[in-house]
């Protein structure tokens, strides 16, 4: 390679390198001023914008958790009871559609994937009069059946598409020794697909801790408020308080970036799994 090649190679390399560095820091800017501010009072904060403080106040994050501990336990609940329902809907759904064949599968199936389509908002107000009339409002069984269903749904696509790819003579070697559909759905087809169930798992609760309009909509009793709908209440009581309103936005981050440090791979091998062709041949 000439000197003149290497040289325009390596301007190129810079130049990416520079672009993938802006967009990162813009990228990561928002929590890194949230994460600044968390530790000031207000008048740091009036003073200095942008840059950090001394001394840092730490007892933000005590005020913060304070307040913030009641929304964090409902978000908490309510997200595992919609990753239990969601999997369990799932799972079985999709290793019937998978491995079962039946009149109507087909259509079945066409109208689960059709779910994907309907935009939220046009469901949300025939969802808010279902959940009135059925007397759960002001419940947390309101908060954990939308993103039971909507996890159900996405789940089933993903793990479908999986389950198709296991090889069929593991399932034929097991029915040979005997085994029946709900052997093979425990002992074969639910070890092997780990990790498209974490995957449902981790979107599951993304979409729970991110969810604020519909617990605003349909819950209006402190107690029972998310975190997303919470922060936004925490937010009216301490307009003028910074440092602690920002401190309870960065623990109300904690869970995610903790989830996605320890299940990120898991995470990307799941939706690599999950692609047509990606998982081998049946």
């Amino acid at each position: 390679m000439s000197v003149r090649s290497r040289r325009h190679r390596r301007r190129r390399q810079a130049a990416i390198k520079a672009v993938l560095s802006l967009i990162v820091f813009v990228g990561l800017f928002p929590f890194l001023f949230m994460a600044v501010t968390s530790f000031k009072t207000n008048q740091q904060y009036y003073e200095s914008w942008w840059l950090p403080t001394l001394p840092l106040h730490l007892e933000n994050y005590t005020r913060a958790w304070t307040q913030v501990r009641p929304y964090f336990v409902t978000s908490v609940v309510v997200a595992a009871a919609a990753i239990v329902g969601a999997l369990v809907l799932c799972t079985v759904a999709a290793f019937v559609f998978a491995r079962y064949r039946f009149f109507g599968r087909n259509v079945l199936f066409g109208l689960v994937a059709a779910l994907l389509m309907v935009p939220g908002i046009a469901s949300l107000i025939p969802m808010f009069v279902l959940m009135r009339d059925l007397g759960l409002l002001n419940t947390r069984v309101v908060l954990v059946i939308p993103h039971l269903v909507g996890g159900a749904v996405l789940g089933t696509l993903l793990m479908k598409t999986f389950v198709e790819q296991l090889p069929q003579e593991l399932f034929d070697a097991a029915r040979v020794d005997g085994a029946g559909g709900p052997r093979l759905f425990v002992s074969i087809a639910l070890p092997l697909s780990l990790p498209v169930v974490g995957t449902i798992a981790l979107v599951t609760v993304i979409g729970v801790w991110n969810d604020f309009f519909w617990p605003l909509l349909t819950v209006t009793e402190n107690e029972l408020r998310t975190v997303s709908a919470g922060l936004q209440f925490f937010q009216t009581q301490n307009a003028t308080e910074y440092g602690p309103l920002f401190a309870g936005y960065a623990i109300a981050s904690i869970p995610l970036l903790v989830l996605f440090v320890f299940l990120s791979k898991y995470f990307l091998a799941g939706l690599q799994g999950g692609l047509p062709g990606a998982g081998g041949n049946k």
